[in-house]
């Protein structure tokens, strides 16, 4: 099931005088999260307005619209932010973090189950999937020579194990 919010930074700390903070990102890049005009704060996913951003040291510092102050600022420290899925577009075979966690894992050919993805680690070259299986664990490459098909809404991803790969 995709979520409807995404988790997207967690404010770490104030910063300057005017009430801005300092958002930890959680996204790929501080550049994506300085983009959003709205994201959505705490566990009732509050709507909050971001009026202004800027990318500093790999965090975002930002200004959300009616925090004025060093002291309300203050308030917000620790607090997870969240958008919006429908206000991220994603290319063709790129998938949020969270929607992949939990999908069962299939043998293209065999049919047969590997488990279900527990992890996915970022490499840098490739992202690198865990699969838990019933009595081991598996580390499969995300790249098109191995991942035949993903189908979020079906809970399912289909693999083709390169040979040597589960030896």
């Amino acid at each position: 099931m995709k979520k409807e919010y995404l988790e997207a930074g967690k404010i770490v700390t104030t910063h300057g005088i005017r009430g801005e903070v300092k958002i930890m990102p959680y996204t790929d890049s501080p550049e994506l999260l300085a983009e959003f005009d709205r994201l959505f704060i705490g566990k009732n996913k509050d709507e909050v307005i971001i009026t202004r951003s800027r990318v500093f040291k790999n965090t975002v510092i930002a200004k959300i619209e009616g925090v004025d102050t060093p002291e309300a600022a203050e308030k917000l420290r620790n607090k997870v932010l969240y958008m919006h899925r429908d206000d991220l577009e994603l290319d063709d075979d790129t998938y949020f973090i969270q929607d992949l966690i939990g999908l069962e894992v299939r043998d293209a050919d065999t049919d047969k189950v590997y488990g279900k993805i527990a992890d996915v680690l970022e490499t840098g070259a490739n992202d690198v999937y865990v699969i838990k299986g019933e009595d081991r664990e598996y580390l499969i490459p995300a790249i098109a020579d191995v991942v035949v098909s993903t189908d979020i809404d079906n809970n399912l991803m289909t693999i083709r194990p390169l040979d040597g790969l589960f030896d």
